[in-house]
């Protein structure tokens, strides 16, 4: 058994396909398969259970992926490590993204990791705000980019930007309109996150304490499907004037703020209390700040 066969199984375990991890790994697919029999045979045991449509894990498959993982992450610490000793960006990192920003800072991240950090390796998940915090809580993710987080004892935070909440609608049904109060929401039908979600979380604490009734007409988990709703007419959405930023169909949609009050949310880094800030970290968490603060940007 070696770190090449382990690292090839923990890759078709969670990409499901010997096919998707051979594209991964830039490796042809027959060699990852001798790989896994390999490991098999040493192992005398049956990991995978090969399908039509992909790979599943046996009990014994489910088991060594547990290893798998944390030998990964030891290898990876180790990397990280000697590294440190040479304040050199090194190793392996996994960074979170809300779908609001995943768009506009995703290419200049990688762009900084290809020619500043040619020895770090980067993983971009996009997710909500509340899903990254629960990764990092659980090792799954090294850092991320939050909105207005609860505080959370394995969690670190830095506030990075503050930004508005605005009224997202089709520009024809807004035009002459500057702002829009909040008293007023109640008669635009709404597209919303589900409950939980932090942009709905803030609009229905602010609902509570100024008695306003939101009418939600549809619930959508997904950022450009809610902007693509509000393009057809569907509703209206509550959003960040950044989240409009990378959409296609911006030119058509009108962006009001929320006033009398502001809704505000806040951008935070964060990061697991319970890992070592490593020089790859440190650089990665920089890069994020300012890629943000220009994304973030109001337009002159």
């Amino acid at each position: 058994m070696n770190l090449q066969q382990i690292e090839t199984f923990v890759h078709v375990a969670e990409t499901g396909s010997f096919s998707k991890a051979a594209l991964l790994l830039d490796t042809a697919q027959p060699a990852l398969s001798r790989q896994v029999r390999a490991l098999e045979t040493e192992l005398r045991e049956t990991l995978l259970i090969r399908t039509g449509r992909g790979v599943t894990l046996t009990d014994a498959g489910r088991r060594l992926l547990e290893h798998g993982h944390a030998i990964m992450q030891r290898v990876a610490l180790a990397r990280e490590d000697l590294g440190a000793q040479r304040d050199e960006p090194v190793g392996r990192i996994v960074v979170g993204l809300p779908p609001s920003l995943a768009r506009r800072l995703t290419l200049p991240l990688i762009d900084v990791f290809s020619h500043e950090m040619p020895r770090a390796r980067l993983a971009v998940v996009e997710g909500f705000s509340v899903h990254i915090a629960e990764w990092l809580t659980t090792g799954r993710m090294d850092l991320g980019l939050v909105y207005t987080p609860e505080p959370q004892p394995h969690i670190e935070i830095v506030p990075v930007l503050e930004e508005r909440l605005c009224l997202v609608g089709p520009a024809a049904a807004l035009r002459g309109r500057e702002a829009v109060r909040f008293d007023q929401l109640s008669g635009y039908p709404l597209v919303m996150p589900q409950h939980g979600q932090i942009f709905r979380k803030l609009m229905e604490a602010q609902a509570t304490l100024s008695q306003v009734k939101l009418n939600v007409v549809w619930e959508v988990s997904s950022v450009p499907a809610i902007l693509d709703l509000v393009r057809g007419g569907y509703g209206y959405a509550a959003l960040t004037q950044s989240a409009l930023s990378s959409y296609a169909g911006s030119a058509d949609m009108a962006v009001l703020p929320i006033e009398a009050p502001h809704v505000m949310s806040t951008l935070c880094l964060a990061q697991s209390a319970k890992k070592k800030a490593t020089p790859l970290v440190r650089r990665t968490s920089e890069v994020i700040r300012q890629l943000s603060l220009q994304a973030c940007a109001p337009a002159t």
